[in-house]
């Protein structure tokens, strides 16, 4: 940012003061979720594989960010959670225990669990990982993988550190540049050589540089005495150093997560005379990306006879009206007390969908469910859920009822309402969250979104950061994820 104040939005000239929160909080989710139902989706490209052999090279590709996922999970379950430090890593005790039970080394053991974090396989609380949704739907839900896998492709510079001594500046303009050489490649529909994308890469660099206006014209700034003299930067993508070094790395970070192959090139990797060809899975996903759409989740059909999660699930595909009926068949089949508990169990869960559709659940039981949503205010998960419940309840206007929450409180359902978009619905949505922010800046949303400690905040800015069409805004939220990925504030 440079220092200065950016707007959330370049595209949006007055300081908006929208709502923090809506008036429902997973409207913006539940209207993602309806309108993936109103229109045909389109059909990928001929040669892309369906969704079944896309899921199994996404299972294939991420076995061992799983199989260390699990190990945490039955770790957590024994009440022997992995306490990561306070950049998010394993510490050095329990990533030898992991190791020594799985048969790795430490480093894999490292290197999976970033993974694991990464593609929302394990989610921090507090001092400790729980597993996150999309393992416990892993060999069931191939939506759950693919989304799971696309959240790793998002952040393949997370995963996939750049190079010790790298300049930050150089290397987030290459991670800004990568999704156009991706684009190439798909629209190419083959290979593309090494030297065409370093061209490329070149091109949009000094694109990205002459946006920020980065050439000067007051003359270079004075030197401190003693400091070493930096080099000349003329706005072109010719003085940045070794690109070709930083192309081979970002490459190397999108083959890591399976998105590219690199062939050819000798000894030196991704020299100049090598070919990168998408694999099927990163065709699909540049594709999906292109076409402004996310992956559908598969909810299955919801009644009477299901859990309450498995109903929620299935009436996420309802408009209000219908599925407060179904709420209320399932409620009528139920003591009032178990339904109840039943709902707020499912509200605990990782998935922000059911969780908000679980208090409409409750706003169909209306004064019986009190006592319990009361007793449940203490928890962090679904304080701001049920402080906007009790509010409607106790008469409150359902515009101002988001007025009893805290701006903390108010900024956790932010991010939690975003990750029920990034799960369910489509980049435009996710992009119209990010402006319902009532920060009026970007620095004062990103501060606010990493204080708040939220388990999902590195998905949600990564998805965010990918989603967006403002480059400069894109980076800044890219640069949030990092921060909060590797402990930072």
């Amino acid at each position: 940012m440079n220092g200065k104040t950016a707007p959330v939005t370049s595209r949006t000239p007055r300081d908006s003061r929208l709502r923090l929160v809506p008036r429902q909080p997973i409207a913006a989710a539940r209207k993602a979720v309806a309108d993936r139902g109103s229109r045909p989706a389109p059909r990928p490209p001929a040669g892309i594989p369906g969704r079944p052999e896309l899921a199994r090279q996404a299972r294939a590709g991420l076995t061992g960010a799983v199989r260390l996922a699990r190990w945490a999970a039955a770790e957590y379950a024994r009440g022997a959670g992995p306490g990561p430090d306070e950049a998010g890593a394993l510490g050095p005790e329990t990533a030898e225990r992991a190791a020594a039970d799985l048969g790795l080394t430490p480093r894999q053991v490292q290197a999976d669990w970033d993974r694991a974090r990464l593609a929302g396989l394990l989610e921090l609380h507090g001092g400790s990982a729980r597993p996150g949704w999309r393992l416990t739907a892993w060999d069931r839900d191939d939506s759950a993988v693919l989304r799971g896998w696309v959240a790793l492709f998002d952040a393949w510079s997370l995963a996939h550190p750049e190079p010790a001594g790298t300049d930050p500046t150089v290397a987030a303009e290459v991670v800004e540049a990568a999704p156009q050489l991706l684009s190439v490649m798909h629209l190419s529909a083959g290979s593309v050589s090494v030297a065409m994308l370093l061209d490329l890469l070149r091109q949009r660099v000094a694109e990205i540089r002459a946006e920020r206006c980065e050439i000067r014209y007051d003359g270079p700034e004075p030197v401190p005495a003693g400091a070493p003299v930096p080099a000349p930067r003329d706005g072109s993508a010719e003085d940045v150093g070794p690109l070709s070094d930083l192309l081979a790395w970002a490459l190397d970070g999108l083959a890591s997560v399976g998105a590219l192959v690199v062939r050819g090139g000798g000894g030196d990797g991704a020299g100049p005379e090598a070919e990168a060809v998408l694999t099927p899975l990163g065709n699909w996903a540049v594709w999906v990306k292109l076409e402004q759409i996310c992956v559908a989740a598969q909810s299955p059909a919801g009644n009477i006879e299901l859990s309450a999660e498995a109903m929620l699930r299935g009436c996420a595909d309802l408009s209000p009206g219908p599925a407060r009926a179904e709420y209320r068949a399932w409620l009528a089949a139920r003591p009032v007390r178990s339904a109840v508990t039943e709902l707020l169990e499912a509200a605990r869960g990782d998935d922000a969908l059911v969780r908000g559709l679980a208090f409409e659940a409750l706003r169909a039981v209306g004064a019986p469910a009190e006592p319990a949503v009361r007793a449940v205010v203490d928890e962090t998960v679904l304080r701001p859920y049920a402080l906007l419940w009790l509010a409607e309840q106790e008469g409150h206007d359902p515009d101002e009822a988001a007025e009893v929450l805290t701006r903390e409180e108010a900024t956790w359902l932010w991010v939690d309402t975003a990750a029920a978009v990034a799960d369910h619905g489509e980049s435009r949505l996710l992009v119209r969250h990010l402006e319902s922010a009532v920060q009026g800046t970007v620095p004062g949303l990103l501060a606010e979104v990493r204080a708040v400690g939220h388990p999902r905040t590195v998905q949600v800015l990564v998805a965010l950061a990918a989603a967006h069409p403002d480059p400069a805004l894109a980076k800044a939220v890219r640069r949030a994820a990092f921060q909060v990925h590797r402990g930072g504030s």
